[in-house]
């Protein structure tokens, strides 16, 4: 009984270990300050295109490429997960960023049945299409 109990906690520590803590910011195509005219702050209406991914498999759930047209929302408002309201902080137009967004930052325990588990972690190549 004791080396069962010893295994489910090693079992434990080693999946806590494999989920994501914090929202992680990746830059993968910078705009340079001279061409970079207005930054995606808070209340701007931003125009994004995005591939998503869960973390723990690579699995692809979610792309606007495949639509043909770019999801549009006001940033900082809570039209979408909390991760994407952060990440895309401070974009310029035609940046490319690859954000890792913790369960909790996007739809934490309650998922969505059938596309994304319950306390998925979740990444997403964005870019950065229009501000208005």
């Amino acid at each position: 009984m004791q080396f069962l109990c010893w295994f489910l906690s090693i079992f434990a520590a080693i999946v806590a270990a494999g989920s994501l803590k914090e929202l992680e910011i990746g830059i993968t195509k910078k705009i340079p300050a001279e061409e970079c005219h207005v930054k995606a702050k808070p209340g701007h209406t931003v125009d994004v295109h995005y591939t998503g991914y869960l973390r723990d498999n690579l699995k692809q759930f979610d792309s606007s490429y495949t639509r043909g047209t770019p999801i549009s929302f006001k940033l900082g408002s809570g039209q979408v997960i909390k991760g994407w309201d952060q990440g895309l902080l401070g974009m310029c137009i035609g940046e490319e960023r690859k954000i890792q967004i913790p369960s909790r930052l996007a739809y934490g325990a309650r998922g969505i049945p059938g596309v994304i588990p319950q306390n998925a972690d979740m990444i997403f190549d964005v870019k950065l299409v229009g501000i208005n």
